[in-house]
C-alpha cells in the first residue's frame, strides 16, 4: 500500500496545468505487464519512445513494471483517483466499471482472428461504448493491441486431464474455463511464475506463445494448447484531467501515437506469435496439443451463454453484444 507521501509525489504529474505543460512534462505510467513481459518494452517502451520523438523530448513517459505502485485492478483505481496519470491494464480488470468492458477484453469462443477483434473494438465502436461509462469517472481507455489467449499447462492429454486443472485466468475467461470443468483463479502477472513453480496452479494464460516465452512459463509448463481461447486486448487508461492538462501538441502526440500503434502492434503480434511458438518447440521442447473434442463442445456452449449473460448488464452491453453477433453472422460463425 502506498504511503501518504508517496501518493502526493505520484499525484503531482497528473495535474500539470497548461502553462506548465509548455515545458518538459513527465508522466509516471504504471503497467500491468511485468518488466519481463515482451509488451513492457515492445508496447509501452516503443510508445514512450514515440511520444518523446513526436514532442522533441518535451513529453516523457516514466515506466513502472507490474507491482511497483500497483498491480491488476489497483492500477485503474490509481488512475481513476488521479494518483497516476496513466497505466496499462487488461479490460477484464474493469468489468464492474463499464458495461461493455468484457466485450473489449474479448468474449471467449467468438471472434477467431486478430483483424476481427481489431475491427470490432475500433471500427464497430466497442471501445467507444466502454468510454461512455468511463468518461463520467474521469478516465479514458484506449486499446493497445489485439492478442490471442492460449493456455500453457504442465500436462493435458484428454478431457479428464482438463477437468479440475487449476488454471490462472482473468475476466470472462474464468467463467468460460470453469464451465468446461477446470478450476480457474486470478493471479497477477508479477506472481505467475512463482505460482506455477510452486504448483499453486497447473497452467495459465498470459497472452499466448509470446507471453509464455517472455514470462518463462515454458520452463515449468511444456504443453501449449490450441486453439486460442479468445482474441483479447490490452489497453491504456488515462486520467482525463491529466490529459486535459497537457498542451495541444502533447495531447495530440500521445493520442495519435496510441491509435497508430494499435494496428501496427496487433499485426506485429501475429508475426511474433508464430516465431515464438517455433522457438518454443525447438528451444524449450514444447509440445503443441489440441483441446479434446468433448472439451471444445462444452466451451462452445459456454461461449454462447457468456455472450448472452454479458449482454444483460445494460444498454451499452447489449449494443456490444449486437456488434459481436452481427460480425459473427457476417463471418459465418453463427
Amino acid at each position: 500500500m502506498l504511503r501518504g507521501t508517496e501518493i502526493a509525489a505520484l499525484a503531482a504529474p497528473a495535474f500539470i496545468g497548461k502553462e506548465l505543460a509548455k515545458g518538459t512534462v513527465t508522466w509516471r505510467v504504471q503497467s500491468h505487464w511485468p518488466k519481463a513481459s515482451s509488451s513492457f518494452t515492445k508496447s509501452l517502451g516503443v510508445l514512450a519512445a514515440e511520444v518523446d520523438k513526436r514532442t522533441d523530448g518535451a513529453f516523457k513517459l516514466e515506466l513502472f513494471g507490474a507491482g511497483e505502485f500497483a498491480k491488476g485492478s489497483g492500477i485503474y483505481d490509481l488512475v481513476h483517483r488521479g494518483v497516476l496519470p496513466m497505466g496499462s491494464i487488461s479490460p477484464s480488470y474493469i468489468q464492474d466499471d463499464a458495461q461493455a468492458a468484457s466485450f473489449m477484453y474479448g468474449i471467449p469462443g467468438t471472434l477467431r482472428q486478430s483483424w476481427e477483434m481489431q475491427h470490432a473494438v475500433k471500427n464497430l465502436c466497442i471501445e467507444a461504448l466502454v468510454n461512455e461509462d468511463l468518461a463520467p469517472k474521469g478516465v479514458r481507455i484506449m486499446a493497445e493491441k489485439v492478442l490471442p489467449t492460449e493456455l500453457t499447462v504442465k500436462k493435458i492429454e484428454n478431457a479428464d486431464d482438463f477437468r479440475g486443472l487449476n488454471l490462472r485466468s482473468s475476466g470472462t475467461m474464468l467463467d468460460y474455463l470453469a464451465r468446461a470443468g477446470a478450476a480457474p483463479q486470478y493471479i497477477p502477472g508479477s506472481e505467475l511464475y512463482q505460482a506455477l513453480s510452486f504448483g499453486t496452479v497447473d497452467g495459465a494464460h498470459w497472452g499466448a506463445a509470446v507471453g509464455a516465452k517472455s514470462m518463462s512459463l515454458w520452463e515449468v509448463c511444456k504443453y501449449h494448447v490450441k486453439p486460442p481461447l479468445a482474441q483479447t486486448t490490452d489497453a491504456y487508461i488515462i486520467n482525463l484531467d491529466a490529459l486535459e492538462g497537457l498542451d495541444d501538441n502533447m495531447r495530440t502526440a500521445l493520442i495519435d501515437a496510441i491509435e497508430m500503434r494499435f494496428f501496427a502492434r496487433s499485426v506485429e503480434y501475429v508475426h511474433a506469435e508464430a516465431v515464438a511458438l517455433s522457438q518454443g518447440i525447438e528451444e524449450n521442447g514444447i509440445k503443441v496439443i489440441e483441446l479434446p473434442d468433448d472439451v471444445l463442445s462444452v466451451l462452445t456452449k459456454a461461449s454462447t451463454e457468456i455472450l448472452d449473460t454479458e449482454a444483460e448488464k445494460g444498454e451499452r452491453a447489449a449494443q456490444a453484444a449486437d456488434v459481436y453477433k452481427g460480425l459473427m453472422a457476417d463471418l459465418g460463425y453463427a
